[in-house]
């Protein structure tokens, strides 16, 4: 009788432990999932004050300031403000906040020249990128199934240019590529600082200097010609800055309640985003080399983030 009691009560503890797993999975993906729709909402702000010839320097102010409201408040709220900024390494945030923020210049300005579903799409080149910079700094092993997705991206990225190159070429959007792609390339590098800097510093931190850089740069650039936005602009600025915030927020505690490979696969929605903010509120659809270079793009980021191959990673 013990026996089987025993055997009860451990069946209904696994059962527990089993709905406590699918719960926090299940909110995990909401969350990231939720944060991709808030970053769909940050991009379509920004493009929307940068078609209201709000300047790029401008933007960034906006969008770093105002995020760091909720920031703090999320600091505050997990009881690591202030004691959470502690840092060891000054200097590695330094250089962290440096590539960080002109990606952010580089990402906003690319905005300018590209309809949001290009633009979103060259982003995930830096995934494919961080792998060969991993490779040379961190001395990562890069195996196989990375090297294939690094050459899918490449060859992605060709499909994407190549065709606007023949013909009448349309100079305002081959600079919007050049951009991107200088923007995932310093991106990465920032991805391969956030990775140094993870392993001894707290996440808070590194969001809340990242964004009190960036809206000090951005502040720097007022003399240069800030413009006096619109009502209509100004919301658009602010809520560039409270959507990023939000975003960032969600994103992080989505890491929390589920391993970051079951996650992974989620943040490929944020090229359906794109293309649904990009057609309601600005009427853009991709060009056809989007869709040729999609499939490239998308795959080679996939075989790449997955650490040990793609197949082992896929949820089940």
């Amino acid at each position: 009788m013990l026996q089987v009691y025993l055997d009860r009560l451990a069946l209904n503890y696994s059962h527990l432990v089993l709905e406590n797993t699918m719960s926090n999975d299940s909110f995990a993906i909401a969350l990231r999932v939720g944060s991709g729709l808030l970053f769909a909402g940050m991009v379509a702000c920004v493009k929307l004050a940068a078609t209201s010839e709000s300047p790029t320097g401008q933007i960034v102010f906006f969008r770093s300031a105002f995020a760091l409201i909720p920031l703090v408040l999320f600091l505050v709220i997990t009881r690591e403000f202030p004691s959470g900024l502690y840092t060891k390494k000054p200097i590695g945030h330094l250089l962290r906040c440096l590539t960080g923020c002109v990606a952010m210049f580089g990402s906003f300005a690319t905005l300018s020249y590209l309809p949001i579903a290009e633009a979103t799409i060259l982003t995930y080149l830096s995934p494919v990128l961080v792998a060969i910079l991993a490779a040379v700094f961190l001395k990562e092993d890069v195996n196989s199934t990375r090297w294939m997705g690094i050459a899918l991206g490449v060859i992605g990225t060709l499909v994407l240019i190549v065709p606007q190159l023949t013909g009448e070429v349309d100079q305002n959007y081959a600079f919007g590529i050049g951009l991107g792609v200088f923007t995932a390339i310093v991106t990465a590098f920032a991805i391969i600082q956030i990775r140094n800097l993870a392993r001894t510093e707290n996440a808070g931190a590194i969001a809340f200097y990242f964004a009190l850089v960036c809206a000090i740069a951005g502040l720097m650039t007022a003399p240069f010609g800030w413009t006096q936005p619109s009502m209509p602009s100004l919301l658009a600025l602010i809520g560039a800055g409270l959507f990023g915030g939000f975003a960032h927020i969600a994103m992080t505690l989505s890491f929390k309640y589920a391993e970051a490979s079951k996650l992974a696969p989620f943040d490929y929605l944020s090229l359906i985003w794109a293309i649904g903010t990009g057609f309601a509120i600005f009427g853009d659809l991709p060009t056809i080399s989007f869709y040729f270079a999609l499939p490239f793009i998308l795959l080679g980021a996939m075989l790449v983030a997955f650490k040990d191959g793609f197949r082992r990673h896929l949820p089940r």
